[in-house]
C-alpha cells in the first residue's frame, strides 16, 4: 500500500506545519512559563515617557538675591577725624608758699563748688607777721600826724613831714603784703568741677609749686581735632559735629565747632579745630581717644542706597536694577556722599528704584536678564514679584497632558 502510505505522510507534514505556525504566532513566554499580551506594557511605557525631565538647554534656575529701595531721605557731606576730649575748665591745684597742711576739706572724685575750700595750711606764722605790720602801720600814722601839727606851728620842716608820709605809705604796703600771704594760706576752687585724686596728706609740708589736687569741670566737654586744609574754606563756627568713641560704642555724642586755629600746621597741612559737646551724664572723661565727623552740607531729599549695592568697574559705578519678571538690568549710576552703610546717588536711578543690595557678583556670572529671586534685605518673606510677573504668577498653571501611547511600529 504505498499509495496510502504517502498520503499518510503528507497528512502529518500538514498537521506539523500548522502546528508550527500556530506557536510562531502566540506571545513569548515570561519567566514563569505564563505568556503577557504584548499590549499590556503599552501604557507603562508612555507614563514614562510624561515623567522625562525636559531636555537640557531651558532658562536657568532664578538666583535668590536680597534687594533694597531706593530711598529718599536727608544726606548731609561729612569729613572724619580723630581728636582728642579735653575738659572744658582744667587746673592743677599748686602751693603759693611754703608751709604744712592742716586741712585737705575735700573728697576725692566728687564733685566741689566755686569757692569752697581745698586745701588748709598753718597761718599762725602769717598771722602774726601781720599784726606787726598793722602796729607798725599804727605807729607811721602816728608820727606823720605829728608832723603835719609841728609843720603847721613851723617847727619842722616840709621835708621831714614827707619823709613821714613815704613811711605810712610803705607800712601800708607790708602790710597788704602781708595780708595777701596770709590769704594764701587756704586756697578754694576756682569754678564748679570735679575733685581729682590728691597727691598729698594732712600735716605734709609742701613748698611752693608742689602739686595738691587737680580740678575738671565735666558738664561739658571740648574735643580737638584736625581737618586737612582743603576743607578749611567749607568751615565756620557752630557747624555740627559728630562724636563716637571706642569706650561707649554704643553712643554717639553731638556738638558744635566753637573755635578754628587761625593758622594751618606746615607740617601736617591740617587746621586745628576745637567742637563744644554737653556732657550731661558725666560720660565723657577728658583724654579720650573720640572720632569726629562733622557736617559741611546737608541735602534734603536725596536718592540714597546701601554701599554693598554699588558695583564698580574701572572708575564707573553701577548697580543691579531689579525689572519686571524678577529680572534684572546693570544700569550705570553717578555717585554722591557717602557714610557708613549707604551712598547717595545723584543719577541713573529714580525714586521707587528696586536694586539689588547682596548677590550682585554672582549675577555677574549669570547672563544678561537672568531670573532671580528676591529677597528683603533686612531678612523675611520673600519680595513679591514684580507687576509684570505678578500676573503669570496669578494664572494657574496649566494641566500636565494625559500621556499618550506610543505609535505602533509596522
Amino acid at each position: 500500500m504505498p499509495a496510502v502510505s504517502r498520503a499518510v505522510h503528507l497528512t502529518v507534514a500538514i498537521l506539523a506545519a500548522l502546528a508550527l505556525t500556530a506557536c510562531g504566532s502566540q506571545p513569548d513566554a515570561g519567566a514563569g512559563g505564563t505568556s503577557k499580551p504584548a499590549d499590556a506594557a503599552k501604557p507603562a511605557e508612555g507614563a514614562k515617557a510624561a515623567e522625562a525631565p525636559k531636555p537640557a538647554g531651558g532658562p536657568p534656575p532664578a538666583l535668590p538675591v536680597k534687594v533694597a529701595p531706593v530711598r529718599v531721605g536727608e544726606f548731609s557731606t561729612d569729613v572724619t577725624a580723630v581728636g582728642s576730649v579735653l575738659a572744658q575748665e582744667s587746673v592743677l591745684i599748686r602751693s603759693e608758699i611754703d608751709g604744712r597742711v592742716t586741712a585737705l576739706p575735700f573728697v576725692e572724685g566728687q564733685p566741689v563748688r566755686k569757692g569752697q575750700k581745698l586745701v588748709g595750711f598753718d597761718a599762725s606764722e602769717w598771722e602774726a607777721t601781720l599784726a606787726a605790720s598793722v602796729a607798725d602801720l599804727r605807729t607811721k600814722q602816728t608820727d606823720w600826724e605829728r608832723g603835719k601839727d609841728l609843720l603847721a606851728q613851723n617847727f619842722v620842716s616840709k621835708e621831714a613831714v614827707d619823709r613821714l608820709r613815704g613811711a605810712v605809705e610803705v607800712a601800708q604796703a607790708r602790710m597788704q603784703a602781708d595780708k595777701a600771704r596770709l590769704a594764701k594760706t587756704a586756697i578754694f576752687a576756682p569754678f564748679d568741677g570735679t575733685a581729682g585724686l590728691r597727691v598729698i596728706s594732712p600735716g605734709a609740708y609742701v613748698k611752693t609749686g608742689d602739686a595738691i589736687v587737680r580740678i575738671e569741670s565735666l558738664g561739658a566737654v571740648k574735643v580737638d581735632f584736625r581737618v586737612p586744609e582743603v576743607f578749611i574754606g567749607r568751615l565756620q563756627r557752630g557747624q555740627v559735629v559728630r562724636v563716637s568713641m571706642d569706650a561707649y560704642a554704643d553712643e554717639h555724642f553731638e556738638g558744635r565747632i566753637v573755635a578754628l586755629e587761625p593758622a594751618v600746621d606746615e607740617k601736617s597741612r591740617t587746621v586745628l579745630a576745637r567742637a563744644e559737646v554737653p556732657n550731661p551724664k558725666g560720660l565723657l572723661r577728658p583724654g579720650l581717644f573720640a572720632r569726629v565727623a562733622v557736617q559741611l552740607e546737608t541735602r534734603p531729599g536725596a536718592l540714597i542706597i546701601p554701599e554693598q549695592a554699588v558695583v564698580p568697574q574701572g572708575r564707573d559705578a553701577f548697580v543691579y536694577r531689579l525689572g519686571d519678571g524678577n529680572t534684572t538690568q546693570m544700569v550705570k549710576i553717578e555717585l554722591g556722599g557717602r557714610r557708613p552703610g549707604e551712598v547717595e546717588v545723584l543719577g541713573g536711578l529714580a525714586a521707587g528704584d528696586v536694586v539689588v543690595a547682596e548677590g550682585a557678583m554672582k549675577l555677574g556670572m549669570m547672563p544678561p536678564g537672568a531670573p532671580v529671586t528676591p529677597l528683603p534685605l533686612g531678612g523675611g518673606a520673600p519680595k513679591p514679584a514684580a507687576a509684570g510677573a505678578a500676573d503669570k504668577a496669578a494664572a494657574p498653571a496649566p494641566a500636565p497632558a494625559a500621556p499618550t501611547a506610543p505609535e505602533k511600529k509596522g
